[in-house]
């Protein structure tokens, strides 16, 4: 499977394949480069079944070193770089035995061993089977990251004969499923990955505009931060047709005022996980919520309003807590929705779930109603506990104009008054500065 991926690459030939950083690379240069990467890790004796770091932003040699890493057997764990604390610890989860370090500029790169034997009985499963395999780590946003093992010829099979190549921004990270699936189904469609070191909705309009990009994989906090910024009235986004949002619930107002803002782009929702994959999915329409999941490879079911999907490319396991699949092969998702028909609707996680005196509180239902407050750019909305109800609404506000917090909260309690039942109304409400995301463009709700 893997040589069969490397032989595609290498039929396109001249074609535009990886934009880093402006600096453009064509398939020809990206089969140069694994090679290179093959006598790099000779003269280093990586050997299969290795578990090895690859740490650095998703530059043009770190997409070919993950290929080349591979396509000679081992276990890649891929990281951008991380504070020393949470580097410390994702090492020690996936018993890292190797890493390789990417320079700041893109291009140099070091080895070191790290004197670990990685035992796990995930990994001597892949070495078993001959297979290559992925680590991933969670974001971590409510909670300790978890470390998902994948086989990698089974993330491979995933990705078909060319039919449609088309420039994309890899907004996500290698280290990130949506990452990897960003670069490996545009790179098997003889596409252009186009790659940036620093993601803001400047610099991302700025790489549309200058490379003509058609296809926009992000999320729906980057593509607020997106309107707030106004950076699509500073660029010349012409060439865009399809933005792909996903990672947690899109605000309603959000995707109604982004249609507002660019018409001529399409808007479809994905839906993925690191443990599952990405799943085939069809948008009801640009302007809903409500979207069709599944495809060849994977089934779903709703029980008690919790999504459960089987999948063939379904993670092996976690590193380091237990996997939550069922006899049938089912894995729980933890994700309420609403079902209509053909169609489901995310609403969010279940341990999000906010009870307000037995009565269930969605935070995107709230944080969607506070967004349409003039003077709130972002809203961030969690439980605190309550003697009286057991758990009240807070809500944490960035704010695009000034306000006093008094007459702030005033206006918040008078508009929810006029959308949401009483016990959905934030009964806190604090105004803060601090970022609402995490450096994956996600929503952080331990900030509240």
């Amino acid at each position: 499977m893997v040589d069969q991926f490397l032989e595609r690459l290498s039929s396109f030939g001249d074609t535009e394949a990886i934009v880093y950083n402006s600096v453009r690379h064509t398939y020809a240069d990206l089969v140069r480069s694994i090679a290179d990467w093959r006598t790099f890790l000779d003269t280093h004796e990586v050997t299969a079944g290795e578990v090895v770091v690859l740490e650095g932003a998703s530059s043009f040699q770190a997409c070919a070193g993950l290929l080349a890493l591979i396509e000679r057997g081992t276990v890649v764990v891929p990281l951008t770089l991380l504070t020393a604390a949470k580097r410390t610890e994702f090492h020690e989860v996936a018993e890292v035995e190797t890493v390789i370090t990417i320079g700041a500029d893109g291009t140099s790169r070091s080895l070191e061993r790290t004197g670990r034997t990685a035992d796990h009985e995930l990994y001597t499963r892949l070495r078993t089977a001959g297979a290559p395999g992925l680590v991933l780590f969670s974001s971590g946003t409510t909670g300790r990251s978890k470390a998902t093992v994948l086989d990698f010829t089974k993330v491979l099979a995933r990705y078909g004969a060319p039919t449609r190549p088309q420039s994309t921004l890899a907004f996500l990270n290698i280290d990130h499923i949506g990452g990897i699936n960003t670069l490996l189904h545009t790179l098997s469609q003889g596409g252009t990955v186009v790659t940036l070191a620093e993601r803001s909705p400047d610099t991302v309009c700025a790489a549309v505009a200058e490379f003509g990009v058609r296809v926009l994989p992000t999320t729906p906090t980057f593509l607020n931060m997106l309107l707030i910024s106004g950076a699509y009235q500073r660029h010349d986004l012409s060439a865009l047709g399809l933005i792909t949002y996903g990672t947690e619930p899109m605000p309603l107002g959000t995707l109604k005022r982004l249609k507002e803002a660019l018409p001529t782009v399409r808007y479809k929702q994905t839906y993925g996980l690191s443990e599952l994959g990405i799943l085939p999915t069809k948008s009801k329409g640009d302007d809903t919520l409500w979207v069709k999941l599944g495809g060849p490879g994977f089934e779903y079911e709703i029980r008690d309003g919790i999504l459960w999907i089987r999948s063939e490319m379904a993670m092996l396991g976690y590193l380091n807590a237990p996997a939550p699949f069922d006899d049938q092969g089912f894995f729980n998702t933890q994700d309420a929705v609403d079902v209509d028909g053909d169609y489901v609707r995310i609403l969010g996680r279940r341990s999000e779930i906010i009870n307000v005196a037995g009565e269930k509180v969605y935070p995107s239902e709230v944080e969607n109603i506070l967004l349409e407050v003039p003077g709130i750019a972002e809203a961030t909305v969690s439980g605190k506990p309550s003697h009286v109800t057991g758990m009240v609404v807070k809500a944490v506000v960035k704010l695009s104009e000034p306000a006093e917090a008094r007459e702030l909260t005033r206006r918040v309690r008078a508009h929810c008054r006029t959308r949401l039942e009483p016990f959905k109304i934030p009964a806190i409400v604090e105004i803060s500065e601090a970022e609402h995301h995490n450096d994956r463009f996600k929503k952080t709700r331990a900030l509240t």
